[in-house]
């Protein structure tokens, strides 16, 4: 009996070069770290990923919806957080507080800027970030309290890890979609030649599941 012939090997896809910023940045508190740690990697991914696949089911003017809802959404963040910053930091001047707290355990971040959604998202970090040492400042001063501070420390971080959930999830459906109007080996094809995942990550749909396992 004939052995079958060997099947040949499917040609590998080449990866696409795409262009980058890289920034480093310190990062102090451990709110931010956290979502650096819990969203900011899957985020990058997400936002990528959309472009891929909504380009591919030709749907370029849904690309540009997307762009600009992420944008918003992030921007509302942003004045939300800056609106707060201001705030505290006036209660600071008002108290003759001048000083500003070192940190133990700093981060040195390395961020990948692949669009410019993902540019925003970072100084969102870094906002974060500048909240965080205001209001750790009003705390190691006694102007605010120990259980308003660990209260308002959580909210601001599951505010960023909400966002970034909802972006994640706008991946998710989009790639879902792909596959029902018959895109799936395109879809997979292009995710594995862009070095993304050939599918999406498991993500939580209740954003108090992703919260209480996120906050740890």
């Amino acid at each position: 009996m004939s052995e079958a012939a060997p099947q040949p090997k499917p040609a590998q896809r080449r990866a696409i070069s795409r262009p980058i910023f890289e920034r480093t940045f310190s990062i102090n508190s451990e709110q931010a770290i956290r979502v650096i740690r819990n969203s900011y990697q899957r985020l990058m991914v997400s936002l990528y990923a959309i472009d891929v696949i909504l380009r591919i089911i030709g749907r370029e003017e849904t690309v540009d919806e997307i762009e600009s809802l992420v944008s918003q959404m992030i921007a509302e963040c942003a004045e939300q957080l800056q609106q707060e910053k201001s705030r505290l930091e006036k209660l600071k001047a008002d108290n003759g507080i001048s000083e500003t707290p070192t940190y133990t355990h700093p981060r040195e971040f390395v961020a990948k800027i692949a669009s410019p959604q993902i540019a925003q998202f970072v100084e969102l970090i870094r906002l974060l970030d500048q909240l965080m040492i205001v209001m750790d400042t009003l705390w190691l001063c006694q102007v605010i309290s120990n259980k308003h501070c660990i209260a308002a420390r959580l909210e601001w971080q599951q505010r960023l890890q909400r966002l970034a959930n909802k972006i994640v999830t706008m991946e998710k459906h989009a790639h879902q979609a792909a596959y029902e109007q018959g895109h799936g080996e395109e879809v997979r094809l292009a995710r594995q030649e862009s070095g993304l995942q050939v599918e999406p990550e498991v993500i939580f749909e209740d954003d108090s599941k992703a919260n209480a396992s996120q906050s740890s």
